[in-house]
């Protein structure tokens, strides 16, 4: 009986922590929270050069919006899977968009650049939020401990957030976010 409850209290123990690591890293807009508008400066999409509002812009469209502080290797990954499932899903008019939150601006564009023309990303603008910083994440809860933030909204609402406290991403967990993009679909 006291190695149960030993076991018990352990297993308490974990899941608290695996709940607090959660909260730690919580990061964007909650399902069923409302986005709002917000300009970046799109530097790969079709109004490349310009600032807009790709929220105003897609309107009550299907949305898969990523929002990272870096983007490596992993990150590329998803980025390309995302633009791969706007493809798959024009019919449903779905649209996707990326925003590197970036003290460089001018650097960040060159390489946002690069890495569209490198992976031949078509329908994923990549942007960069030109403001400070702090007002993204004051407007849409943008933890700057969290890597990468990815919400998915569909008439407005967000319906996925899924949050990664690290930018190294498995196949796994790519397919898994992909996955996430039907519950906007349907």
């Amino acid at each position: 009986m006291k190695l149960q409850k030993y076991l018990f209290g352990l297993c308490l123990v974990f899941a608290f922590r695996g709940i607090a690591a959660c909260e730690e890293h919580r990061s964007g807009l909650q399902v069923g929270q409302r986005p709002t508008p917000f300009n970046v400066r799109d530097c790969t999409g079709p109004a490349s050069g310009k600032t807009l509002c790709y929220f105003c812009r897609y309107g009550s469209r299907p949305v898969v919006s990523v929002f990272t502080n870096e983007l490596n290797d992993d990150v590329i990954n998803l980025v390309k899977e995302i633009d791969t499932t706007v493809g798959k899903n024009r019919a449903q008019r779905m649209a996707a968009f990326v925003v590197l939150l970036a003290d460089d601006v001018f650097a960040a564009e060159k390489q946002l650049k690069k890495i569209a023309e490198e992976q031949m990303l078509r329908r994923t603008p990549l942007t960069i939020f030109r403001d400070t910083t702090t007002v993204l994440r004051e407007v849409y809860a943008i933890n700057p401990d969290a890597a990468v933030t990815v919400m998915m909204w569909d008439e407005g609402k967000v319906e996925v957030n899924r949050t990664f406290a690290d930018a190294k991403l498995d196949s796994e967990t790519i397919n898994s976010v992909i996955g996430d993009s039907r519950k906007i679909l349907d």
